[in-house]
């Protein structure tokens, strides 16, 4: 009895179980919409009345965490982010340090300044913008410009 048993046994497991791959393709797309939302989005707004300079040797950048964006237009306005405008040396510098303080807080350093001025801006207000970040603690400047196609 205990042969015929075994032999019952080994029988059943050479029959072909179907696999049923539903439960599997389900929990792909489920980790595939949890990492899409959960994910950190990077954007950088842009301002379309800056018309940034174009520069051949310019990249994309790979990172941009811990940025402050500031636009300086061609009549010489500088604007933050959400349109806020910065009229003054004072009013830059409290922008910029707002900015840093909150990246700290939330971890991300270091901050990083970026200065979108228009191709025909005076540099002397470019300078005014970078002084008072650096006076906000932000030494860091990235400038903003377009690539050109090289083909």
């Amino acid at each position: 009895m205990a042969a015929s048993r075994k032999k019952q046994a080994a029988s059943d497991m050479e029959e072909s179980v179907p696999l049923d791959m539903s439960p599997m393709i389900d929990l792909t797309f489920l980790l595939l919409v949890f990492f899409m939302v959960a994910s950190h989005l990077i954007t950088v707004q842009i301002d379309r009345r800056v018309n940034a300079p174009i520069a051949k040797n310019s990249q994309v950048a790979k990172d941009a965490s811990g940025r402050v964006v500031v636009n300086i237009l061609a009549d010489g306005t500088v604007w933050g982010m959400d349109r806020m405008e910065l009229p003054t040396s004072g009013a830059i510098q409290d922008y910029v340090e707002q900015a840093r303080i909150q990246n700290e807080e939330r971890g991300v350093s270091p901050t990083r300044l970026n200065l979108r001025a228009d191709q025909d801006v005076d540099t002397r207000i470019i300078k005014r913008v970078v002084q008072a970040s650096g006076a906000a603690g932000v030494s860091e400047v990235i400038f903003g410009s377009l690539a050109v196609d090289s083909k």
